[in-house]
């Protein structure tokens, strides 16, 4: 009778473990990370997002002892990328590095999306963040916002501008400008800062909204002209430059950030000591350097409050395009 019932008592134990690995499949097979991490950035190489990621990735692979390799997946305004790591298995080697454009805008503008931001995705930390810039050619005739403003009254509809594609925050804070200043733009979408600032630079497009990180280097350069800060405080890497509030359009502000996430269902342990380790290395002076010389404010917001500032600017996004009339599918 004894040996029956530890027999028994041996069968259920090892139920028990079973099912305890079936649900965490990432600790069963030894300590998290033990082997290379793939952060997709859902935009070309050399846009923002971009500069973050490989900005961190050499701090955060020295932190946690693996390669943290990037994975540049652009296009249909960040979709491409963030479904893929929405649907990528939840083991903490696959996470995304994107904008605000991937958590908050698209989901606020977009009806159909292949996946649900907010159940899909576990965030981890906002690290950066970073205005927006309107900028014009070189070779268009407008000085000023006030003169762009008139231009476009004047022929409403006639003056195209560059985003990352429909639905993007570039786009929604270009519709929140026209909207502002009562004027009509024509958006025309690209995969990213570098494509869309070569088009205004070639004259494919009159003006861009874009971040400063990838468009002042042309300021500086004399190939683009920046008509006024989108976001709702200046930039040291253009102090010179007047925000929309500061020239009477308050209504236009838009801040722009960068964040980390993981699939959900990514083990609780895991998304800790992503958090944790996020959080940590965002303290390093040298990354802080790099990333302000980039044009960009570091942070270290946690996963709570990511989550809280994305749900709460999904609501004010969709109300605000619900009032201007602006969907994209």
């Amino acid at each position: 009778m004894d040996i029956a019932i530890s027999r028994r008592r041996f069968g259920l134990l090892l139920s028990a473990c079973a099912v305890s690995g079936a649900h965490s499949p990432v600790f069963a097979q030894g300590a998290w990370p033990e082997r290379p991490i793939k952060l997709v950035v859902p935009f070309l190489p050399g846009g923002g997002t971009d500069l973050v990621a490989r900005a961190m990735g050499q701090t955060l692979s020295e932190q946690l002892g693996q390669p943290v390799v990037i994975d540049n997946k652009p296009g249909a305004s960040t979709i491409i990328g963030t479904d893929a790591v929405a649907k990528a298995a939840p083991d903490g080697y696959t996470l995304l590095l994107s904008g605000s454009t991937s958590f908050s805008v698209n989901p606020a503008l977009r009806a159909r999306l292949p996946y649900d931001t907010v159940r899909d995705l576990a965030p981890i930390a906002i690290v950066a963040r970073t205005p927006l810039v309107l900028v014009v050619g070189k070779g268009q005739p407008w000085q000023s916002l006030p003169e762009l403003v008139a231009a476009a009254k004047a022929r409403p509809k006639s003056i195209r501008y560059a985003t990352f594609g429909s639905g993007s925050g570039p786009h929604l804070s270009g519709e929140l400008f026209a909207l502002a200043a009562g004027i009509q733009l024509q958006d025309i979408p690209y995969k990213g800062s570098s494509q869309s600032a070569l088009a205004v630079i070639g004259g494919e497009v009159e003006i861009a909204i874009d971040t400063v990180a990838a468009v002042a280097p042309h300021v500086r350069a004399g190939k683009l002209r920046a008509l006024g800060i989108v976001g709702a405080t200046r930039s040291s890497m253009l102090p010179e430059v007047r925000t929309l509030a500061e020239q009477g359009l308050p209504e236009a502000t838009f801040d722009a950030w960068y964040g980390f996430a993981a699939p959900a269902r990514t083990p609780a342990p895991v998304v800790d000591k992503l958090a944790r380790t996020v959080v940590a290395t965002m303290g390093h002076p040298a990354l802080q350097s790099q990333l302000r010389a980039q044009g960009m404010e570091p942070v270290a917001i946690g996963a709570a409050a990511f989550r809280a500032q994305m749900e709460g600017e999904i609501s004010r996004y969709r109300a605000l395009a619900h009032r201007a009339g602006i969907a994209a599918e």
